[in-house]
């Protein structure tokens, strides 16, 4: 599975104060890495990723040279203003013959926290795979039990809430709870609404002073 939910708190805090913004989905490149390092080397974003936080450029680079680039779906979330990238979604399939499922995680940067980014990224990447890969009946996601932030972001893109996933995965050195969620296609039209609606109802978003 794809475990980073780079959102805390900030999200949950201001996320209906501001409307949705325009946003794109794009293959990263290497020279995106100093957009790429502003929330690899934020702790306030890497807290709940499996991924550890890099502290130098070079690590950056390494990190998309060796995990990011050969992704089989890895994009960059980009805000329409001036297509740098903000943050990055990602769906990965499960291995093996399980055609049908696969997982999606989501990283957005510290500044723009609070503006509806991973919200509306989520909906884009699950209409996106879904449409893309016919056989995916099912996307994944977890989220840490003290991360209300990441899951409020799930809830609004669609995603159920299935049951709490005692000891899943080990943050940090610590054994954490999960919650975990999914999306079914037989659901994925009304993601696809959700978007419409986004489009139709919200006013181009301003970044804020």
């Amino acid at each position: 599975m794809d475990q980073h939910m780079g959102v805390g708190a900030k999200e949950e805090d201001r996320e209906e104060k501001r409307t949705v913004p325009e946003i794109t989905l794009r293959p990263f490149t290497i020279s995106d890495v100093d957009d790429f390092m502003t929330w690899a080397t934020d702790d306030r974003v890497m807290r709940f990723s499996r991924r550890p936080t890099c502290t130098t450029k070079d690590e950056c680079l390494t990190h998309m040279k060796d995990h990011i680039m050969p992704h089989p779906w890895c994009r960059a979330i980009c805000i329409d203003d001036d297509g740098r990238p903000v943050g990055l979604v990602s769906v990965m399939p499960a291995p093996g013959a399980d055609v049908h499922r696969a997982s999606i995680g989501f990283d957005v940067a510290y500044d723009y926290w609070g503006r509806g980014v991973a919200t509306a990224a989520v909906k884009k990447a699950a209409s996106a795979v879904f449409e893309e890969w016919p056989l995916l009946e099912r996307l994944d996601a977890v989220a840490e039990v003290n991360n209300t932030a990441s899951q409020r972001v799930l809830e609004k893109a669609g995603f159920q809430r299935e049951a709490v996933l005692k000891s899943y995965l080990v943050l940090r050195g610590e054994s954490k709870d999960m919650i975990m969620y999914s999306l079914l296609s037989s659901n994925s039209l009304k993601v696809e609404e959700m978007n419409l609606l986004d489009s139709e109802n919200n006013s181009r978003w301003m970044p804020g002073k």
